[in-house]
């Protein structure tokens, strides 16, 4: 385990309301749950931003890769003079790692869990952060797209459930979705509001229906253009060039989807599809076989595009390069 010594977040630039400084203030432990890329660009932020952070999983080997990855991210902010060696090695020393989560939020005042997209995962995990955690700590979930009252209503503290819906890679992406529960607190929503703010984010408050904002748009779109490539309409290339060039999107959506990993996808269009009984929002069959099949993308090494270690080539899989025509 990480030793750290604690360092008062300091709030006199952070530009938040006069109602909620009181309390950000009273806010100085914050606990990550899960190593994974959510959650160790969420501790990287906080840990930059001045707070204690307690980063939790099962397995140590993964909180020690998790810092490592942090060591290397903060190393290209040092490398970009956008830190400097001191703040960062300062904020390293700001994170602990833990593999039981009653320490590692015992004296926690905010929690922010960032596991798998897993209803039932989650429950168990706000089931056992509710006993846990002292009768003050607001309880956050990183999810993307399951309902934050569903899981609010396992506790009994569901005013202090909220959805912190950071984006990836999360030390370089500002928004931050925040989503109210149907019994969220508004003294609960501000402060984590303020919170966002003065972690140098862009907040931005939505209410609890399947999906929210960013995904209830953005899924269908990778859906739609799973489905083209499904239906022959184009290949994996001219569908990502026609939204590149025609839309100005930073990168084509099924790239983008083997970015976010296709398994995340389907259960993000599951989750629309069930909440909404519109079948619409039904997953596109060749993401379902590709799911099954074990192509998850990026992470997997194969989905749309063939992933190769050490290389930034964009490659179509093999399987959709059957055509007689070059780009």
């Amino acid at each position: 385990m990480l030793q750290t010594t604690e360092t008062p977040v300091k709030l006199e630039h952070a530009g938040i309301n006069e109602n909620t400084r009181h309390m950000l203030e009273k806010l100085k432990i914050v606990t990550v749950i899960g190593s994974g890329t959510m959650g160790n660009g969420i501790s990287h932020v906080f840990a930059q931003s001045g707070f204690s952070v307690h980063m939790m999983d099962v397995k140590q080997a993964a909180l020690d890769k998790a810092v490592a990855t942090i060591g290397k991210n903060m190393d290209r902010q040092v490398s970009k003079n956008t830190l400097t060696e001191e703040a960062k090695q300062t904020a390293l020393g700001r994170i602990v790692t833990y593999t039981d989560m009653a320490e590692a939020v015992k004296d926690a005042d905010l929690v922010i869990e960032a596991a798998t997209e897993n209803i039932d995962l989650k429950i168990k995990i706000f089931q056992e952060l509710d006993k846990a955690c002292p009768e003050h700590t607001i309880l956050a979930t990183n999810t993307s797209s399951i309902s934050i009252t569903r899981i609010g209503s396992y506790t009994k503290r569901p005013g202090k459930v909220i959805g912190m819906h950071f984006m990836n890679p999360v030390p370089v992406m500002k928004l931050v979705e925040i989503i109210n529960g149907y019994a969220t607190d508004a003294t609960v929503t501000q402060l984590v509001y303020d919170l966002s703010k003065y972690l140098g984010k862009v907040p931005c408050v939505v209410n609890d229906y399947p999906g929210f904002i960013s995904n209830r748009i953005l899924m269908p779109l990778i859906n739609e253009a799973i489905l083209a490539l499904q239906e022959g309409v184009a290949g994996v290339e001219e569908i990502d060039t026609i939204m590149k060039l025609g839309m100005a999107h930073p990168m084509g959506p099924l790239q983008l989807a083997d970015f976010i990993g296709l398994d995340t996808c389907y259960s993000i269009m599951n989750v629309l599809h069930m909440g909404f009984g519109n079948q619409k929002y039904a997953p596109a069959t060749l993401l379902a076989n590709m799911v099954q099949a074990g192509f998850y993308g990026a992470k997997s090494g194969e989905g749309f595009y063939t992933y190769t270690p050490g290389s930034k080539d964009l490659v179509v899989a093999s399987r959709f390069q059957n055509k007689t025509w070059k780009m």
